[in-house]
């Protein structure tokens, strides 16, 4: 609960309105208990978001730990919510579950362009969950089989949700690579998530730099208020949206923003250059319209992050 209580103290102002709910390991747990996590933490709410868990490239078991985990998290929740919705004594009913996805699972890694195409939140990617669970292959491309879990809600939903028994709807959102400011207390630069992590690599001047695996890209704020008009929009219900900004990045264009910003980083940040890869696109524009989302260009993105890392512990800087 460690994390929750410094969440509580670095908002005291939300102290009233956040309460936190720890679970064991899923691991360490039996099917029953599995599903039943969840029960008590989600009656009396009329709405679920699911948010995505760490992303980590560092793993030994790609089934153990990011695959099965992913599922049964969703199958859990989704479980504990029709239950909610059933139960007689529950005074407010559950209407919709929103579940953070990911890019990873509409992006197929073998298309490949010419001609131009552009991804959608109607395409899903091909890998197979044999190939995303064997142990021979990367924890990058096993990282794709997060498409696992979203399945396994549309899967449920279809089953039990509106017209089955559990009186709710879904909504999923797949954004790409996601940067920006963090909102939870992080004391340290190695702290810092993967991506976010990525950011203040460059802008501590490594080299070479690193590859983006794609140019697409969105920030944190813009997908949390994605969150939220998927929760409260009624014409949501039932779809997948793909939040992406307009523009597309490199690393390269994000240290040339840092030494263009600060004053520290001249001289310090590489000036390779990185070809932007334009071979296809993507559809961010029909999250936008229908979830009433204006993007962050990925200059105030990568600026404010920066400006926030740099005085943490750790940067040099402080």
């Amino acid at each position: 609960m460690a994390k929750g209580e410094a969440m509580m103290k670095a908002r005291p102002q939300y102290a009233g309105k956040l309460d936190f709910v720890q679970i064991s390991d899923f691991d360490q747990m039996n099917n029953n208990e599995q599903l039943s996590i969840f029960d008590e933490a989600v009656k009396g709410v009329d709405g679920i978001i699911h948010t995505a868990s760490p992303l980590t490239y560092n793993t030994t078991n790609n089934e153990a730990e990011l695959i099965l985990p992913a599922i049964n998290g969703v199958r859990a929740l989704l479980a504990a919510a029709a239950a909610a919705n059933r139960d007689p004594n529950n005074k407010r009913a559950i209407r919709r579950v929103v579940l953070t996805s990911s890019f990873a699972a509409v992006m197929d890694a073998s298309r490949k362009a010419p001609p131009y195409f552009t991804y959608t939140a109607s395409d899903w990617n091909p890998l197979s969950y044999a190939e995303a669970a064997d142990p021979s292959t990367s924890a990058v491309v096993a990282y794709r089989g997060k498409k696992f879990a979203e399945l396994a809600a549309w899967d449920f939903v279809r089953e039990h949700g509106g017209g089955g028994g559990g009186g709710f709807d879904l909504v999923t959102l797949c954004p790409p690579m996601t940067f920006g400011p963090v909102a939870h207390p992080v004391e340290s630069v190695e702290r810092l998530n993967e991506s976010n992590a990525m950011l203040w690599k460059v802008a501590s001047g490594a080299r070479p730099l690193p590859v983006a695996r794609v140019p697409f890209w969105v920030d944190v704020r813009d997908v949390a208020k994605a969150h939220v008009e998927a929760l409260l929009r009624p014409e949501a219900g039932g779809k997948r949206f793909l939040p992406a900004a307009p523009e597309r990045f490199t690393y390269a264009l994000a240290a040339r923003i840092v030494e263009e910003e600060f004053e520290w980083a001249k001289g310090r940040v590489s000036t390779e250059e990185q070809v932007v890869d334009e071979s296809h696109g993507v559809d961010g524009e029909t999250a936008a319209r229908e979830l009433g989302l204006e993007y962050r260009r990925f200059r105030q993105t990568v600026a404010e992050l920066v400006a926030q890392a740099a005085t943490m512990k750790g940067s040099g800087l402080t």
